[in-house]
């Protein structure tokens, strides 16, 4: 019998699991989240699975996994007790932070509290300069009095954070030796290890995250390991990182601030592989699930990443300008922009008088009102269900019943009424509304930063993205819009397609007048070093290593500064004039100008270390998943506005695509979503089982 890997992405309201054999077979199932222990869902999940398919579990033959553990925890403030040790006159950082808040006007407005209370961040006495230069020792008594504090107060994690420790690691390593010999039992992370990076308040916010959700990591993977073997599953369990690639268990347990963002990468990854199979080097990517809608950008081929973003704050509302609601990572991860736009959005009217949908939502329960859960609130699902864009009577190929006279209640009561104007035309303004809302989102990642979205294909997947992207590719003018098999659960299947991915750092603060190619040389042979001996380490041979490098750049007197990829594995001055190049280019891009010839700085210097498995991960071809049932009934009504009317529309399933091209209006239902094709518009399937749909003309 044919192996299976195994990917599993918990969400808030669902966990996500795909089975994917050898020949491509796939089974997708979506069951409820464990929130008290979301492990239970995951191993029940996996063990219904292997029944499903009629396998032993021997036959698994890898499980990667996308969590939200370490979000939740820093959300409800539920991480260990810890404590932060850092040079004397620094202990406020965490509550300085950056001068930026996301409501500028808002006098009321508060930032969420520091992870760690004012009486746990210790000072100690000592002084380095930004060289690293000592210009004070480190008093040794009161480092004792910090360890004696951490042990007389039941401190589960410290975070060691000194002044300019990336230029200089040995006060940092002297308390952390301290702390290892005197309080054995405390989690421990020092920020030169962690990021030896400038910029204060980052590596501080950083270092504390990371100590603040370890021990939550820990213990839900322990478990999660521990029931696999129970189960027969002795594959390692891998993790996604938020720059979107896997990792071991053992180095998310260390590491978990390189894993908070698993969820949302992993759909991006699934693009970026099966845009490499079609042959489609632009893509704009959009995830939209019951909270929140997620866009990113593939472009010519490669992911972007970005070097920092916020976690445990408001919802971002995808303008890189509002910043400042959460705690900050200084770690890389994808970048993307989100609004609260998703199937759970609230709709209401303010006290203006106008239509207002998200950010806030009515989350897994009571849920949208159609959910039959007590939701009273109108919500886009309920707007969707009345619209005729989604069944009538159910979800989940049956498993999950709705009602649609509580959909039309709450868009009554709740819109209809107070703005005086039919069931309907509500519904389809909440559904508009939405749509503007998650344009924001797609324009933020791709013309707000210099790129022309009608260059990119629009992918889309999360339960409730195929029935809302053909409303937004007409309102960016993209005219081809691919939806992957088995959309609902799309972000699993990424994580079956990624690879072993490591990230690593260092400032190198000069400017390019300072430079030395000889020293920027040992740092890079360094840095390389480093990421190949981790893949040895983990199995991957010299032959299937990738190492790219980038470089953190601006020009002399910004703040802020841009990545760039550095283009090969030599250091000399002709490289050099090549990343500078590079950097007026990009700068151009981003922000509309730039100035050659101007003064650089290089500010850090990155390594990417990908390993690459002998065999490819994204198979020859993808069958399509096992509930794939057929439609339940032949035709239904569906609202397209008020320009095109109602419409009875045929409902089909994804294999009755096949072999034609069928012009919308349509409908295709399947197990975990529904693909809207308007009228203008048909629709295809591909050799690899995506829905292909395109304007006509």
């Amino acid at each position: 019998m044919q192996n299976f890997r195994v990917g599993v992405d918990i969400g808030g309201t669902f966990t996500d699991i795909v089975f994917l054999g050898d020949d491509g077979e796939v089974l997708a199932r979506k069951i409820a989240s464990t929130p008290n222990d979301y492990s239970e869902a995951v191993l029940n999940g996996i063990k219904n699975g292997v029944a499903e398919l009629g396998i032993t579990s021997n036959l698994i033959s890898e499980v990667s996994h996308g969590f939200t553990v370490a979000t939740n925890a820093i959300i409800e403030q539920k991480g260990a007790k810890t404590a932060l040790i850092t040079t004397e006159g620094f202990r406020d950082i965490l509550e300085f932070r950056r001068n930026r808040i996301p409501r500028l006007y808002d006098l009321d407005y508060e930032k969420p509290p520091p992870l760690v209370k004012r009486q746990f961040r210790l000072e100690v006495s000592e002084r380095l300069n930004f060289q690293g230069e000592v210009l004070k020792p480190l008093n040794m008594d009161g480092v004792d009095r910090a360890v004696q504090y951490v042990l007389d107060n039941g401190v589960e994690s410290v975070a060691v954070c000194l002044l300019h420790s990336y230029a200089n690691p040995e006060h940092e390593q002297i308390i952390a030796q301290t702390l290892a010999e005197k309080a054995p039992g405390v989690n421990l992370t020092i920020s030169s290890e962690l990021l030896p990076e400038m910029k204060e308040y980052e590596r501080t916010s950083t270092t504390v995250i990371n100590c603040y959700v370890r021990p939550v990591v820990e213990s839900y993977l322990i478990r999660l390991t521990d029931g696999l073997s129970d189960m027969g599953v002795t594959v390692p369990l891998t993790v996604m990182q938020s720059n979107g690639g896997l990792a071991t268990s053992d180095i998310a347990k260390e590491r978990p601030v390189y894993c908070i963002e698993s969820g949302p990468a992993a759909g991006v990854v699934g693009a970026y592989h099966l845009g490499k199979r079609l042959g489609i080097p632009n893509l704009m990517t959009l995830d939209m699930g019951g909270t929140t809608a997620k866009a990113s950008i593939i472009e010519d081929g490669e992911m972007l990443q970005a070097p920092e973003y916020e976690v445990g704050g408001e919802i971002s509302v995808g303008h890189r300008l509002l910043r400042g609601s959460g705690h900050i990572l200084r770690v890389p991860a994808i970048d993307l922009a989100e609004v609260g736009a998703g199937g759970g959005s609230i709709a209401a009217v303010d006290r203006s008088g106008s239509l207002r949908v998200g950010p806030q939502s009515s989350g897994a329960f009571p849920g949208p009102a159609c959910y039959q859960l007590g939701g009273q609130d109108a919500t886009v699902t309920d707007a969707n269900v009345l619209l005729g864009f989604l069944h009538q009577k159910h979800l989940l190929a049956g498993t999950f019943e709705i009602d649609a006279e509580l959909a039309r209640k709450a868009i009554s009561d709740n819109v209809a009424k107070p703005l005086e104007m039919t069931d309907v035309e509500a519904a389809f303004g909440i559904h508009t509304l939405v749509n503007s809302n998650m344009g924001r989102a797609l324009r933020a990642v791709s013309s707000e930063r210099g790129r022309d979205p009608r260059r990119f294909d629009l992918i889309t997947f999360g339960g409730s993205g195929p029935v809302h992207a053909v409303g937004l590719a007409e309102m960016l003018d993209i005219t081809r819009v691919v939806v992957p098999p088995f959309p609902g659960v799309f972000s699993s299947f990424g994580l079956l397609v990624a690879d072993v991915e490591h990230h690593f750092v260092q400032t190198y603060f000069k400017t390019f007048e300072q430079l030395d190619i000889t020293a920027l040389s040992e740092l890079l042979n360094g840095l390389w070093n480093q990421g190949r001996n981790q893949l040895r380490a983990e199995g991957f041979d010299d032959s299937r290593h990738e190492i790219l490098t980038q470089m953190d750049m601006k020009y002399d007197g910004q703040v802020s500064d841009l990545t760039v990829p550095y283009p090969s594995n030599e250091v000399n001055r002709q490289t050099i004039n090549a990343v500078i190049k590079s950097f007026d280019e990009e700068h151009e891009r981003s922000f509309g100008y730039n100035s050659p010839g101007t003064g650089y700085q290089l500010v850090n210097v990155r390594v990417i270390a990908r390993g690459l498995p002998e065999v490819p991960r994204m198979p020859e071809k993808l069958e399509l998943p096992v509930m794939a049932t057929g439609a339940s009934e032949p035709n239904r009504d569906v609202y397209f506005g008020a320009t095109r009317g109602w419409a009875s529309v045929p409902i089909v399933n994804r294999q009755a695509l096949i072999g034609a091209t069928t012009d919308g209006p349509l409908i295709v239902e399947e197990y975990d979503s529904t693909t809207v094709v308007p009228p203008n518009w048909n629709a295809t399937i591909d050799k690899w089982s995506n829905i292909i749909l395109e304007k006509v003309d």
